[in-house]
């Protein structure tokens, strides 16, 4: 099995900056592409109405929604199997629950697809 857990969500003002990370656990043989999505409070959680925020491959090429270009940094630490979202200069638009996703192997699975259960964000005065 494979488990993935977030953490470093909470209410910040608009302008602060928040941490998120992500870390993966289990029988671990490899990890792909991790990703960050967002979802607005109160919309459900069907994975389906999620935006991407940020992806992080392998190799480590990262690639972002135009809404968070120069504000948010995505970076992973393969040695952890953790992935980070450091997020800058915030906005109330911003706030959302935020999902890790991740691709990983393990030893009877060649690709598995494992969400997180989410942590809220919320910029507000």
């Amino acid at each position: 099995q494979v488990h993935v857990v977030e953490s470093g969500g909470g209410l910040v003002q608009p302008g602060g900056s928040l941490t998120l990370s992500c870390a993966a656990s289990g029988t671990i043989t490899a990890i792909y592409d991790m990703r960050w999505y967002r979802q607005t409070p109160g919309y459900g959680r069907d994975p389906h109405e999620r935006d991407l925020v940020a992806t992080i491959t392998s190799e480590g090429s990262t690639k972002y929604v135009d809404s968070v270009k120069d504000r948010f940094t995505i970076s992973r630490d393969n040695a952890k199997n953790t992935v980070y979202l450091q997020m800058n200069n915030l906005k109330p638009e911003d706030t959302a629950v935020y999902y890790c996703n991740v691709e990983v192997a393990t030893r009877l699975v060649r690709f598995l697809e494992v969400w997180g259960q989410g942590t809220l964000v919320t910029v507000s005065l």
